[in-house]
């Protein structure tokens, strides 16, 4: 429960004026790092690749949401973490810490309103399994007002779509912090990409074919169809699709031939949208892929250590644990940059 005095203090400090990104170097997207020294940061990545600002964090996040508006953005500790932070980009400073409610996790993932109001978070009710999205009112001093049922279990990524509407990535696989990563329902899992209103209810649900399909990661394009991707639970020998797109109520499998997906790993590890079709990283087998919206590979290319990716205006960013930053086109893999950094597994776009 929110203290009055924390309650005063969160509003206090929100309440001042937030400069917009462009006052904060104009970055394109938002990442985690490792420094040398082991500690860990914020990052905002340029277009270009340059860094436009690193803020140090006091420990590791997965992944996030930028405030649409203000350089203010939400990162969020890897599962089964319980803290999120508010982190002022412009001062480069922790603002607020949020906490989950007692029993539960994060799914370190995160979205924000159309608007900036308000911030969703994908969350375990580790007691019963069930996902839950807490919301938290950023005009209330990152309050925690509400709360409600992800549409299944494992709920991961979550991102908005426009028209007061919500997508979250329910992974299927039910996990307990007492027993740390460990999957405790993979004979009966049911992952789904369920499709909800700000407001908690539930418009559309998809399943993939396969229920031993983790349906983890996933990103829309500006004419709302939605790319997913897969972590494969069953046998190692198959070679399920491991990218899908969803389109007016439908999931389809995006089918490159077997060995193309044996060489993803069983793994996607990001997705994001392309200009071409849907960009994925498999960091296990270190590759990353650009499917046409066929299913048609145009390109697939080694690179060790990939995983985050992310579109931006006019090009899809990609970036490794090595440091570097690329542009994915339909060539392949170009280096912008390397910074003595290694950057976690998710970019955020702004």
């Amino acid at each position: 429960m929110l203290s009055r005095r924390g309650f005063v203090a969160g509003l206090s400090a929100l309440a001042a004026p937030v400069p917009g990104w462009a006052a904060v170097g104009s970055p394109v997207a938002l990442s985690g790092a490792r420094r040398p020294d082991g500690s860990f940061a914020l990052t905002g990545l340029r277009q270009d690749g340059s860094l436009a600002f690193t803020i140090p964090l006091p420990a590791r996040a997965h992944a996030g949401a930028a405030h649409p508006t203000r350089a203010e953005a939400v990162v969020i500790a890897r599962r089964p973490g319980t803290f999120a932070l508010v982190l002022d980009c412009a001062q480069g400073i922790v603002r607020r810490q949020l906490e989950a409610p007692e029993g539960r996790h994060f799914y370190g993932h995160a979205a924000f309103s159309e608007d900036g109001a308000l911030l969703f978070t994908t969350e375990n009710d580790y007691a019963s399994g069930a996902g839950r999205i807490g919301v938290w009112d950023r005009r209330l001093g990152y309050a925690r007002i509400d709360e409600f049922p992800s549409g299944g279990i494992g709920p991961h990524e979550i991102i908005r779509i426009g028209g007061g509407r919500l997508a979250v990535a329910n992974g299927g696989i039910r996990t307990h912090p007492k027993t740390g990563r460990e999957k405790l329902n993979l004979d009966k899992m049911q992952p789904n990409l369920t499709i909800l209103r700000n407001s908690g209810s539930i418009l559309q649900q998809v399943q993939p074919k396969a229920h031993q399909n983790s349906l983890r990661h996933i990103a829309a394009d500006r004419q709302g169809r939605i790319a997913v991707g897969f972590q494969w639970q069953g046998d190692p020998f198959d070679a399920p699709p491991l990218v899908a797109l969803y389109e007016d109520g439908t999931l389809t499998d995006l089918t490159p031939d077997i060995e193309q997906m044996r060489n993803l790993g069983a793994y996607i590890g990001s997705v994001s949208t392309h200009s071409a079709g849907i960009a994925v990283s498999a960091p296990r087998s270190g590759r990353v892929a650009l499917l046409g919206q066929n299913g048609t590979v145009i390109v697939s290319q080694h690179a060790p250590d990939i995983c985050g990716l992310c579109r931006t205006t006019d090009q899809t960013l990609a970036t490794d644990g090595n440091g570097r930053i690329y542009r994915l086109d339909d060539t392949g893999l170009t280096r912008l940059a390397e910074h003595p950094l290694a950057f976690d597994n998710h970019l955020v776009p702004l």
